[in-house]
């Protein structure tokens, strides 16, 4: 007897409609109702065709692109289409998983290249650019000096990270744009300080860079137009409008490319050559990456920038225009940030507003406040990404900051929790220390979210479970931030385990 086709079987069709459900729980992901992680091209047919061009791909290996030809061949054409959007003729590179993973391969490449021993060296950095290169540094065992920016463009200085640079120092980063604030470092001269100290210069555009090639304002020359930027990282899961799994790093010579591969021959298996952190990998990212640029092509990129410009620019406009509220430093492409106005007679908090827009059906993303190394506060904020299909709701949203800005108009800043706020005070008096709740074992830090009414052991699938951002954010905010990270790793750890 031929068994049930699986399509057409009661199982398989109980199991779809099982994460279904799941899915229903989720933020948005279509429609522009969400202003993070998501960058929605408004093209269905874009959706369809990177869904169509990972089922081609499901099966392949990218570990070895000499039995899978099409991995090389599909890697060949989107470092072309990156090398030429970034004006790099001769660059070459490596398509990656994602930012995190460029920005790793960046560091290990500049440390490698340097000759430094593992353990050894440092890399220098503005203090808006991303975490990723914190992560780096502690996988590599090397020190990230992160330099302060200006509090009013919050955008960094050469002269600040010229000051920074110490002996063991292999790299300078700087970000085009950053993701707090949207800003754009001066590129050009920080590269004149790179090239003076004989120092490689990463820019990390893994947010915008896909934007910004196609940006209809001028901009300050930023990719390998500048003399002395040596790689660059950028996100085709991003402003490429693949689905996550897809980026590129890219360096300037070849020497330097290569020195981000891992490869031995020292081991009784076959030959391995990873070009990237993975070994395995799958080719759904890029394959869909692919099948997206080869259908959009510069021309398709450019058309969609256009609305995202347009967008962004209402939006900041909208937002000097509502007592109370100011968009943070001066931001240069499709991201910005929202903060208090300090130059109002009624400011209003940022994380109150990010709350009443959510309210009306818009998801925004709150940022705490951080306290720069020399002593300056870049302020609590509320970070918006302007996608493409942003324009449709354009209108929408607009009159739900207005509305939101009314609403969270005279309400003080959300407060931790009680337990949370007790904690904080035990570090002010004394009677703890960092390292004593650095020691306290999972079980506990565990109790301490939970006593807080923080509870990483509800089901993720249960919409009614929705977190207290603001309140979590202003627990960030009153303790240690070491300590914030190891509770928020408890939870998610806890969250994402039976």
């Amino acid at each position: 007897m031929t068994p049930e086709s699986p399509v057409h079987s009661e199982r398989y069709r109980r199991t779809l409609a099982e994460l279904a459900r799941r899915r229903a729980t989720d933020a948005p992901t279509h429609g522009g109702r969400i202003l993070s992680y998501v960058y929605d091209s408004g093209l269905a047919e874009l959706d369809e065709l990177a869904g169509a061009a990972a089922a081609l791909v499901q099966p392949v290996n990218g570990l070895d692109p000499t039995v899978f030809g099409s991995v090389a061949s599909m890697e060949r054409d989107l470092i072309a289409f990156a090398r030429t959007a970034f004006h790099g003729p001769d660059a070459v590179g490596s398509v990656t998983s994602g930012g995190t993973e460029s920005c790793v391969l960046a560091v290990k490449a500049a440390r490698d290249h340097a000759g430094l021993a593992p353990g050894t060296g440092s890399l220098v950095l503005p203090a808006t650019a991303h975490a990723a290169f914190d992560k780096a540094a502690r996988l590599l065992g090397v020190r990230a000096v992160r330099v302060p920016v200006d509090p009013a463009t919050t955008r960094v200085s050469a002269a600040a990270m010229a000051a920074a640079i110490e002996d063991d120092t292999f790299l300078l980063v700087a970000s085009a744009p950053n993701y707090p604030t949207g800003a754009l470092d001066p590129i050009g001269e920080i590269a004149e300080v790179a090239t003076a100290r004989a120092l490689p210069l990463h820019v990390d555009a893994c947010l915008g860079g896909f934007a910004l090639a196609w940006w209809p304002q001028p901009l300050p020359a930023w990719d390998f137009r500048v003399p002395g930027v040596t790689s660059i990282s950028a996100d085709f899961h991003k402003y490429g409008y693949a689905p996550k799994g897809a980026s590129v790093i890219l360096h300037a010579d070849r020497d330097r490319h290569r020195a981000g591969f891992f490869a031995t021959t020292d081991w009784p298996g076959y030959p391995i050559v990873n070009p990237t952190l993975l070994g395995s990998r799958s080719a759904a990212g890029l394959a869909s990456a692919w099948a997206i640029t080869d259908y959009l092509g510069p021309d398709g990129f450019a058309a969609l920038v256009a609305p995202v410009a347009e967008a962004a620019a209402a939006l900041r406009v909208a937002v000097e225009g509502i007592d109370g509220l100011a968009v943070a430093g001066a931001p240069d492409g499709p991201v910005f940030a929202v903060v208090a106005d300090p130059a109002s007679s009624a400011p209003i908090d940022p994380h109150r507003w990010s709350a009443a827009v959510a309210a009306a059906g818009f998801t925004l993303q709150e940022q705490p406040s951080y306290r720069q190394p020399d002593g300056t506060v870049l302020p609590a904020s509320t970070h918006l990404t302007v996608t493409p299909v942003t324009a449709s709701v354009l209108d929408d949203l607009i009159g739900a900051m207005t509305v939101g800005a009314e609403r969270a108009r005279g309400q003080a800043p959300a407060a931790a929790p009680d337990a949370l706020t007790a904690l904080a005070q035990a570090f002010v008096d004394g009677a703890l220390t960092v390292d004593d709740a650095l020691a306290l074992d999972s079980a506990s830090t565990a109790a301490a979210l939970v006593a807080a009414g923080i509870d990483p052991h509800t089901d993720p699938s249960d919409a009614a479970n929705a977190l207290d951002l603001p309140a979590i954010i202003a627990a960030i905010e009153a303790l240690p931030r070491e300590v914030t990270a190891k509770m928020l790793a408890e939870f998610l750890a806890s969250y994402a385990n039976p």
